[in-house]
C-alpha cells in the first residue's frame, strides 16, 4: 500500500489530486481547524499526512525543511488543540467519498455499516492522558492502551472509515491516568474525553447517528459477537438499519421459539438439521423481545458449519427475516473489510506508532490523519479497479465490479500450479504445459468456457 519513496513526483501528484478533489482545506475550515499564527493549517496537515509515504520521522522531515519554514512547536500546537473538531472533518470527508462510491454501485448491492474495535496499544507509556488497562482479544490479557471503536462503510469493493472513538475505560479503577483538568469544558476536545470514558454500546449508537446525520446510509449494520445482545440489536433497529451479526452462546441470553425461551445451544438442538455435509446446517425464526411500543421483534438465526473445528457450528443473526440464508452469510462476510483496514492502518500507515504524544487530543488528531491516508488509498484503488471512475462515458457501459473475481482467481491458481510443478518435477516447460492442459481438460465445461472467454 505504501508508495515507493523513489517516486516523489508521483506521490506528490497523487496527494495533490486527492486534496483538490475533496477540498481538504475547506473541510478543515468547516471543522474549526484554522491557523493560530502565520502558517496555514493545510501545510501542516499535508506535512503530517505525507510522513508515512516518505518513510521518515517527523524530526527528520522538520530538520530538512528549507529555511526552517516551521518547527515542531507549530506541529504540536496543531495536534494538541482541543478546539479542532476532527470528528466532523473525518465525517465530512468520508461522506463525500461514500457519495462518490455510491454513484458507482448498483442499488441492488448491499452496502453496509461495520462496527468493530481494535487495540490502540501504548504498552510502554505511563503518563498518557486517559491511559487505561484494556482487554486484548488476541493475547487474552489486559494491556495498556485504548479501545479504538470504529464505524466504517463498505459496498463489498471499497471500505471507508467514517468515525471512531478512543475508549479508555468506564471503570475508574482501570484508568491509569486522568483527564487534563485545564481543558476548556466548552471545547469538542473535552467532549471527546468524556465520550472516551463511556460504555462502548452507548458510543456506537452516537457514532451511527452522527454518520446518518451526514447523509451516509447503508442497508445493514454488521458487528461481531461482542455486541450481539438482544437489547442492543433492538436498539440498532431504531436507526432504520437491519442488523447482521455473529452470536455467542451465553447462558443468560435466550431466544423465543415455539413458546419456549432457549439458549443458543438449546435452540440448535431443537431445530431440524440439513442432511449431509451442508455448509448451512439450519435456520430458524426467533423472537428477540419487544420494541419500545410493545411489538415483538423477530429475527432469523442461521447455523453454519465451522470449518476450523469439526462438528462445531457458528450462528449468524439477521433482523431481516425475508433474507435468504446464503445471502445472510454473504453479507456478513463483508465484515472482514474492517479487519483488513485495521491491519493496513497498523502495519503500513503506522497507527499508534508514528507519534508518541501524551495528550488525548494528539492521539485523536493523528488517528484521524491515518484514517485520511487510508481513505486516499481506498479511492485510488477504486480508480484503478473500476473503469467507471474514469468518467461518465463509461458509467453506462461497464458492469459493476464483482465481489469475487472468479476467473482471475482460477488463472492465478493455474499459474501457481505450473510453478509448483516446475520446482517439484524439474521438467521442461512443454511437459509442464501438457500437464496443465490435461488438468484444464478435466474441469467442468462451465469453468472451461469462462477460462476461454
Amino acid at each position: 500500500m505504501v508508495r515507493d519513496s523513489q517516486h516523489p513526483d508521483q506521490l506528490q501528484s497523487m496527494v495533490t489530486a486527492f486534496f483538490m478533489e475533496y477540498h481538504i482545506g475547506k473541510l478543515l475550515r468547516q471543522s474549526n481547524i484554522t491557523k493560530q499564527a502565520g502558517i496555514p493549517v493545510l501545510e501542516v496537515f499535508r506535512l503530517l499526512f505525507a510522513l508515512v509515504f516518505h518513510q521518515r520521522s517527523l524530526k527528520r522531515v522538520l530538520e530538512q525543511l528549507a529555511m526552517n519554514q516551521f518547527g515542531k512547536d507549530t506541529v504540536y500546537r496543531f495536534l494538541n488543540s482541543p478546539r479542532h473538531n476532527w470528528r466532523r472533518f473525518l465525517l465530512l470527508l468520508s461522506s463525500a467519498v461514500v457519495r462518490r462510491f455510491a454513484r458507482l454501485t448498483s442499488e441492488d448491492r448491499a452496502d453496509v455499516f461495520i462496527v468493530d474495535d481494535s487495540l490502540f496499544s501504548r504498552s510502554r507509556s505511563k503518563k498518557v492522558e486517559l491511559l487505561a488497562k484494556v482487554y486484548d482479544h488476541v493475547s487474552h490479557t489486559f494491556v495498556r492502551g485504548f479501545r479504538m471503536l470504529t464505524l466504517g462503510w463498505s459496498d463489498g469493493n471499497s471500505f471507508v472509515p467514517l468515525c471512531f472513538s478512543l475508549l479508555s475505560s468506564e471503570n475508574e479503577r482501570n484508568r491509569l491516568c486522568g483527564v487534563n483538568e485545564s481543558i476548556d469544558k466548552r471545547t469538542c476536545g473535552y467532549k471527546r474525553r468524556q465520550e472516551g470514558m463511556r460504555k462502548a454500546t452507548d458510543v456506537v449508537f452516537e457514532l451511527l447517528a452522527q454518520a446518518q446525520d451526514m447523509g451516509i446510509s447503508a442497508k445493514y449494520l454488521l458487528f461481531d459477537s461482542w455486541f450481539a445482545y438482544p437489547s442492543t440489536i433492538i436498539r440498532a433497529l431504531e436507526h432504520s438499519v437491519n442488523v447482521v451479526c455473529m452470536l455467542k452462546d451465553m447462558p443468560k441470553v435466550r431466544y423465543g421459539y415455539e413458546g419456549q425461551r432457549l439458549t443458543l445451544s438449546e435452540l440448535y438442538r431443537a431445530v431440524r438439521k440439513r442432511r449431509g455435509r451442508a455448509k448451512i446446517l439450519a435456520s430458524v425464526t426467533v423472537q428477540l423481545g419487544q420494541d419500545d411500543k410493545g411489538r415483538p421483534v423477530l429475527s432469523k438465526i442461521v447455523f453454519v458449519r465451522d470449518r476450523s473445528r469439526s462438528r462445531q457450528w457458528l450462528a449468524l443473526l439477521c433482523t431481516d427475516t425475508c433474507l435468504a440464508d446464503e445471502e445472510i452469510v454473504r453479507i456478513y462476510g463483508k465484515r472482514w473489510d474492517i479487519e483488513t483496514f485495521f491491519k493496513v492502518s497498523k502495519s503500513y500507515l503506522r497507527l499508534a506508532k508514528e507519534l508518541q504524544g501524551r495528550t488525548y487530543d494528539q492521539m485523536f488528531a493523528h488517528t484521524t490523519i491515518v484514517f485520511t491516508r487510508y481513505i486516499m488509498l481506498s479511492a485510488a484503488a477504486r480508480d484503478e479497479q473500476d473503469p467507471r471512475t474514469i468518467g461518465a462515458l463509461f458509467f453506462d457501459c461497464c458492469d459493476e465490479l464483482e465481489d469475487i473475481r472468479f476467473v482471475e482467481a482460477l488463472r492465478l491458481l493455474l499459474e501457481l500450479l505450473r510453478s509448483a510443478l516446475e520446482v517439484a518435477l524439474a521438467q521442461k516447460s512443454d511437459v509442464i504445459d501438457q500437464v496443465v492442459q490435461q488438468f484444464i481438460a478435466r474441469l467442468p465445461n462451465a469453468v472451461k468456457d469462462k477460462l476461454a472467454a
